[in-house]
């Protein structure tokens, strides 16, 4: 019979079976650690979740934006798409990887975007100069954090380009006439500013029905074609610009694909003006995708332009005016009575003023002898009396004087004389009446003048710019300055000349 094993063998036995475990469970980790830990579930969004979502709420915020918050926060949007773009580019190998395993700063720049995107809602919601201001200032820390991704690594980074404002077309001026329909009216020989027509909308109302194209009717036939619009100067300026292998970077607008020129940190593109889309009387994002290849990796950046329509808009002047029209009527001054001893002569002499806001016509006055009375030797005989009444010679401009005078003719007469005088006394009974100008169209290639009546005490004007921003603008008679702020337009307020000028010009950016 066999004896069984020792305790010195068993405890020896157990030993090498912990030692075995614990090694079996370092070369886990060992392997886990190989494996990396992304190979953990996900928690949350990942990072290129975030980034799509950030570019799509970004997208439907331009898509809602009109004419004044294209024009007002296209700085807003450029900045929010430039650090998403850089964002994209830095973070393509970690597309996949959970957004809160990023670093504190990294996730920083996620947030700054987002609260911009926040921002422009808001002033899109309610818009306004307060929710502009709040946008522009969350806008400065998404410039900062741009900024600060110039020091990370060696992956593109834009910073800035221009131009904002694509500039309006310049064949445009020739004058188009909408062709009648065939159950208009006769044609009154004048030229009318008509509303756009309304789409039809989805409350039943019936499209209007298909007409010919507008034709033009200004330029004659035997004048040339004007020359074609300059191509459009693009510069993107940032860092790591450069591609790889000799592939230049590539911008792409609409139909159009064209390689960069290099320079220093810059890229330079000179597109057709005709790749931008463009509508007759409003303004449109035009957004361009310029590509960058480098470490066999392309980074894609969205290029934000606003395009100017082929008509900037349109104006009407209101005038109050005052003019005054001269109303009369008869002033019969009082009697003026001149008495004088025997055998003297005396004379009265008197001044009138007309009334307050009254003047006298002295063309149309006369003198009245009321009567001449005489006496010799207590016999009533009007004939011992030589007075008379006249006019002052050195009567104010303003006045009438009046002289009476009663001259006894023998040295034993007494003589009375009693004048008076009747002039037209005229006053200016003031009238108002309101000037307009009509709804008259801005020009991109003329200044558009209008007169400002002599009696003109107050004007308003009001300003239509691409059938979308309304501004109005007040002046009076005296003292009044050109309005100004109002983006692509020259006012000029002439005072010696009586007129107030507008140009639109594309160059007056906001």
């Amino acid at each position: 019979m066999t004896a069984g094993p020792t305790v010195r063998e068993t405890t020896g036995r157990r030993r090498w079976i912990v030692a075995a475990a614990a090694a079996l469970g370092v070369a886990a980790l060992a392997v886990a650690f190989l494996l990396g830990h992304d190979e953990a579930p996900v928690q949350g969004p990942t990072v290129g979740e975030l980034l799509i979502a950030l570019k799509a709420q970004r997208a439907s915020l331009q898509a809602r934006a009109d004419g004044r918050a294209r024009i007002g926060l296209l700085e807003e949007f450029r900045v929010a798409s430039l650090l998403s773009d850089a964002l994209a580019a830095r973070h393509e190998a970690d597309l996949e990887r959970s957004f809160e395993r990023l670093p504190a700063p990294q996730r920083q720049a996620f947030a700054d975007v987002d609260a911009l995107n926040s921002a422009l809602r808001d002033a899109l919601v309610r818009p306004g100069e307060g929710a502009r201001l709040a946008a522009h200032a969350v806008s400065q820390r998404v410039r900062a954090s741009l900024e600060r991704l110039a020091s990370t690594d060696s992956a593109p980074l834009i910073l800035l380009f221009t131009p904002r404002f694509v500039p309006p077309r310049r064949a445009t001026g020739e004058l188009t006439l909408t062709p009648r329909s065939p159950d208009a009216p006769p044609h009154d020989g004048v030229l009318r500013l008509e509303p756009s027509s309304k789409r039809a909308t989805a409350t039943g109302a019936t499209p209007a029905a298909p007409t010919e194209p507008t034709v033009p009717r200004y330029v004659p036939a035997f004048a040339t074609a004007a020359t074609d619009d300059p191509p459009v100067a693009i510069e993107v300026t940032g860092l790591h610009l450069a591609g790889d292998g000799g592939s230049p970077p590539v911008l792409v607008i609409g139909a159009w694909r064209g390689e960069a020129t290099l320079a220093p940190e810059r890229l330079h593109f000179s597109v057709p003006r005709s790749a931008f889309a463009t509508e007759a009387a409003h303004t449109v994002f035009a957004t361009a995708s310029l590509s960058i290849r480098r470490a066999s990796r392309t980074s894609t950046f969205d290029l934000l332009f606003v395009v100017l329509p082929d008509r900037p808009g349109s104006f009407a002047l209101d005038q109050r005016v005052r003019t005054f029209v001269p109303e009369a009527n008869t002033l019969v001054s009082p009697e003026i009575l001149a008495r004088g001893g025997v055998g003297e002569t005396r004379t009265v002499r008197r001044c009138f003023d007309p009334p307050a806001g009254q003047r006298f016509d002295k063309a149309h006055r006369r003198v009245v002898i009321v009567e001449r009375l005489g006496w010799l030797d207590d016999v009533n005989d009007p004939t011992v009396n030589g007075g008379s009444v006249e006019f002052a010679d050195d009567e104010g401009p303003d006045q009438i004087c009046l002289v009476v005078t009663a001259r006894a003719v023998t040295r034993a007469a007494r003589a009375a004389t009693i004048g008076r005088f009747e002039a037209t006394l005229v006053h200016n009974r003031p009238e108002e009446r309101v000037v307009q100008s009509g709804v008259r169209a801005l020009d991109w290639h003329e200044t558009v003048r209008v007169p400002i009546d002599p009696g003109t005490v107050e004007w308003k004007l009001y300003i239509r710019l691409f059938d979308e921003i309304d501004r109005e603008f007040a002046g009076g008679s005296s003292g009044s300055t050109a309005p100004a702020g109002v983006p692509f337009l020259h006012i000029d307020l002439d005072v010696k000349d009586k007129t107030i000028a507008l140009q639109a010009d594309p160059m007056v950016e906001p």
